[in-house]
């Protein structure tokens, strides 16, 4: 394995009460297109400065607020598990979903959460673009410093069904 993996670019997960307008105030924000538009989700590659932004659309009251979740996009599977392996060494708890269908991409990524629950997810895209009517799952405020049992974690999918991840804990 690598050393020192290297970060694509910062990855920010916001919860919208209305994916298309606020598909309307991104593009005029930052002068781009959406990369990817689904019921419910949009995603922006902005290059400068270097970010993924996805939307998801949920009403507050089922999530913490705005803020649905933190990311770094790396390049390769080697890298997820290299950081990884980083932040268990320094005691922190991951949780892994290798092949799982997220945001209409197939990916690989490990989660950690800090102390106020904010969830941090290292990850790469293994094939993007997936049509709609693949699930598209997202984590719902799992705090893997909280839970003893992997079946505290519970996926809560783009859509409103539940779908099951694979969850290999580490504690």
């Amino acid at each position: 394995m690598k050393n020192n993996p290297i970060a694509l670019k910062a990855h920010i997960s916001l919860n919208v009460k209305d994916v298309s307008k606020s598909v309307e105030f991104y593009k005029s924000f930052f002068g781009i297109e959406p990369l990817k538009v689904r019921q419910g989700y949009a995603k922006f590659d902005v290059q400068n400065p270097p970010l993924n932004l996805a939307l998801n659309e949920h009403s507050f009251g089922e999530w913490r607020g705005a803020l649905s979740h933190l990311g770094i996009q790396v390049a390769s599977t080697e890298d997820v598990l290299e950081i990884k392996k980083r932040l268990q060494e320094v005691g922190l708890k991951t949780n892994d979903e290798m092949q799982t269908n997220c945001c209409y991409a197939l990916q690989d990524k490990t989660w950690a959460s800090d102390p106020d629950g904010n969830e941090w997810e290292v990850f790469v895209v293994l094939e993007d673009n997936l049509p709609e009517t693949n699930e598209c799952c997202v984590s719902n405020n799992f705090d893997v410093n909280q839970s003893q049992n992997t079946n505290d974690f519970v996926a809560e999918c783009c859509s409103s069904e539940v779908t099951p991840v694979s969850i290999n804990r580490v504690a």
